[in-house]
């Protein structure tokens, strides 16, 4: 079936087209470009690549209905919906962006999803929604469940968070059938090694790290070693990039087959895989993985980094049958080294 895939040529959207495809599925991506890789859509993937905005409303009713070229005629079926800036430092300097994009644009495409029911025609087109750990903020507790309270703090966070209430809003009134995924720290590559993780700027450890393995930056820092932790340094749970796109294709095949609360509410799954390890365990695995040596720069801590963020994700393997293939360590820093080696990031 046809389905669209917005910010398909990001990291993980680009991830999940493949498993799409793979589950036989003919996926269309839109995407704006702005973080997201246009080689990985046309020349990885292939599959057909519309550059546009999501909120740009006349565009998306074109792709939904299937009178836009990309669609070969064939209307989408459903929407997995990536596309959104993730920048934490970025949104709390510039929210009016996050605000603008996540939310608005997001708010746009809810309308476009449900004007079927608005305008008597028949149903709300379903969607999958890429939301974040990072509407938990700082827990209390953990591992988290999906009924942790909610108490984003930075409006990265926060955007996602009220796309979350908009979803159950739209279920209430327009019965619009969505899943929502709150990820926790993605990592590694495709293990085929075409596909991997290649943002600018970079934020994220793991790549942080190879790249300094690599000698494409001096050194890695760690941001505080007097956390409350066995080593002191902060504790995250890694999911590999792969198995965060296996659940996608099970969350879209639950919403298919009309697996929907009654009455009718988003279904939410945290992915994760309960495991925790600190920042200098990712260090140590790293250079076990490469065989090569790491500098690393103890730094101040940085404001918000809560000591231990890991999941529970119990739910999403008993209600969608999905289990992680890849929850070790080791694997996941293979992969992402292995695409490092093959591809790399873009300088």
């Amino acid at each position: 079936m046809t389905l669209l895939v917005t910010g398909g040529a990001g990291y993980i959207g680009s991830h999940t087209v493949r498993a799409l495809q793979q589950a036989g599925h003919h996926p269309v991506v839109l995407d704006n470009l702005v973080y997201g890789h246009r080689s990985s859509v046309e020349e990885v993937l292939r599959v057909p690549l519309v550059q546009g905005q999501v909120g740009d409303r006349e565009l998306v009713e074109a792709l939904l209905s299937g009178r836009h070229p990309a669609c070969g005629g064939e209307p989408v079926r459903a929407v997995l919906h990536f596309a959104a800036y993730a920048y934490v430092g970025e949104s709390v300097l510039d929210p009016a962006k996050y605000y603008r994009n996540n939310l608005g644009d997001t708010l746009t495409l809810l309308e476009a999803l449900v004007e079927p029911v608005r305008s008597g025609r028949g149903p709300a087109i379903p969607i999958v929604f890429s939301s974040t750990c990072a509407t938990y903020g700082s827990p209390e507790t953990v591992p988290i469940t999906e009924d942790t309270p909610q108490r984003p703090i930075n409006s990265y966070g926060r955007s996602k968070w009220m796309v979350e209430q908009m979803l159950a809003d739209f279920a209430a009134a327009y019965r619009l059938p969505s899943v929502i995924f709150r990820y926790f720290n993605a990592a590694g590559a495709d293990p085929a090694g075409d596909l991997g993780e290649d943002h600018n700027p970079e934020t994220h450890l793991i790549p942080l790290v190879l790249d300094a393995i690599a000698g494409r930056r001096e050194n890695i820092k760690i941001f505080g070693t007097d956390y409350p932790t066995p080593d002191g340094t902060c504790l995250r749970d890694y999911i590999h990039v792969s198995d965060l796109a296996d659940a996608h294709v099970l969350g879209l095949r639950h919403l298919l087959a009309g697996a929907v609360p009654q009455p009718i509410a988003p279904l939410i799954f945290n992915l994760g895989t309960g495991t925790a390890y600190s920042v200098q365990e990712v260090l140590t695995v790293a250079q076990e993985v490469t065989q090569r040596p790491l500098t690393a720069v103890v730094s101040p801590r940085r404001p918000g980094d809560p000591p231990t963020l890991v999941a529970s994700a119990q739910k999403a393997r008993e209600v969608l049958g999905w289990e992680p293939r890849y929850p070790d360590l080791g694997e996941i820093i293979a992969h992402a080294w292995a695409w490092h080696q093959r591809t790399g990031p873009t300088p």
